[in-house]
């Protein structure tokens, strides 16, 4: 009996080690060596061209910055974990909520997080814009614990504001419980969330700038971005890796060329150069089949629609913001403009009101709108105004004579 007592114990010593060994870790770089510019460029690999890509990625999607235009997907609205790239919300709302020069006390709970660390040190102060930096270059779990509490006063109710902003801005099939974005079976997002989020995250310059650094310092140490794109693919300037053994590697990427941004997400890669790969196919398709008409500028004059009892006969109409569409040659030819205007307006007509809307279809499918606006502002024929007219025409008959 001792003896088979003294192999049951070895046998639970050995399984908790291999157990102890093999917990996951957010944004361990280390599992397959280090990526390098021979891999990216691999010409073997299916390039720009007609036929959709086919990614060993999970999950992926491409979307248009401006537009929103989903111009590629996979399983793109699927459920999955997402790893660390729940931190790019993270960031948003602790951006949106809190200044860089903000003293964050670290608690335990910071402090003793597994997974991607930083190493802070319990009851120590950092300032909250140095801690925004390592949670995205460096993927800290400790940080985004620290910025969580500091923000939302608790890890529970910084998850809440997550919840709240990314309903906000559309991401209605996301749930977030963490900051960091370790496994948990109610923390989940989808390729087109994330990117929807990304979309949103990229017009803050403090976050851009923030996901765009390939390197800094913390606390004196050197810390280097997770993101291997912003090395090996041109025009790269964001966004943010992820990793846990249930998500497998993701990746969220931004690249601007010749003034045009993409969004590109993979989810529950098998390696690190299986999520670069991906993303470097999904951007050259994109790139390479698509590119962007100009269609609108904001403020421009596009018409004139009729005024009724109005001092002048028109006003001038414009779009409240510019219209830019990515799209193949082919569809191009197949756009279609739609003015949802009334003929005529009745005066008296503000400068800005709303007049009506404009849309960009494609094969039947709103792909861009927007509010269309009067230029300026038009009065009303009133009572004075009749009574000048008619005081004149007088005068001009009395001198005539």
């Amino acid at each position: 009996m001792k003896k088979t007592a003294k192999v049951v114990l070895t046998v639970m010593i050995i399984l908790s080690n291999l157990i102890c060994t093999n917990m996951v870790k957010a944004d361990d770089t280390n599992d397959d060596g280090p990526i390098t510019n021979d891999i990216i460029k691999n010409e073997s690999w299916e390039a720009a061209g007609n036929q959709l890509p086919r990614v060993s990625a999970g999950a992926a999607i491409v979307m248009d910055a401006q537009s929103g235009r989903v111009l590629y997907e996979k399983n793109a609205y699927k459920r999955s974990s997402i790893a660390s790239t729940t931190k790019i919300m993270t960031a948003i709302v602790a951006i949106e909520n809190g200044k860089d020069d903000e003293d964050v006390i670290v608690s335990k709970k910071a402090a003793s997080i597994g997974g991607s660390r930083v190493n802070l040190k319990q009851g120590k102060t950092y300032k909250l814009g140095n801690l925004l930096n390592a949670m995205m270059l460096r993927s800290g779990n400790d940080a985004a614990i620290a910025i969580a509490e500091h923000v939302g006063g608790s890890v529970e109710a910084f998850a809440e504001m997550m919840n709240r902003k990314a309903a906000e801005i559309g991401a209605t099939n996301t749930n977030f419980v963490t900051p960091h974005g370790l496994d948990d079976p109610q923390h989940y997002s989808t390729p087109y969330d994330l990117a929807l989020i990304t979309q949103y995250a990229l017009k803050n310059e403090k976050f851009c700038k923030i996901v765009s650094t390939k390197s800094s310092s913390f606390e004196g140490n050197p810390i280097n971005n997770t993101n291997e794109m912003l090395s090996l693919y041109p025009g790269a300037d964001g966004v943010k890796t992820g990793y846990t053994g249930q998500a497998g590697r993701c990746l969220v990427t931004s690249v601007t060329h010749n003034g045009w941004k993409i969004i590109s997400v993979v989810l529950n890669c098998s390696t690190r150069s299986v999520r670069a790969q991906s993303s470097k196919i999904l951007l050259d398709y994109a790139f390479g089949n698509y590119k962007t008409y100009d269609y609108l500028k904001q403020g421009q004059q596009i018409s004139e629609v009729g005024i009724h009892k109005g001092l002048y006969n028109a006003v001038g109409i414009c779009s409240d913001k510019d219209i830019s569409i990515p799209l193949k040659k082919d569809e191009a030819d197949r756009i279609k403009v739609e003015y949802d205007i009334p003929k005529t307006l009745e005066a008296p007509i503000q400068k800005g009101s709303r007049i009506g809307t404009v849309n960009y279809i494609l094969d039947g499918k709103v792909l861009a709108s927007a509010d269309v606006k009067a230029t300026d502002n038009i009065r009303r024929k009133d009572f004075y105004y009749y009574f000048d007219r008619l005081f004149k025409t007088w005068a001009r008959l009395v001198h005539q004579h």
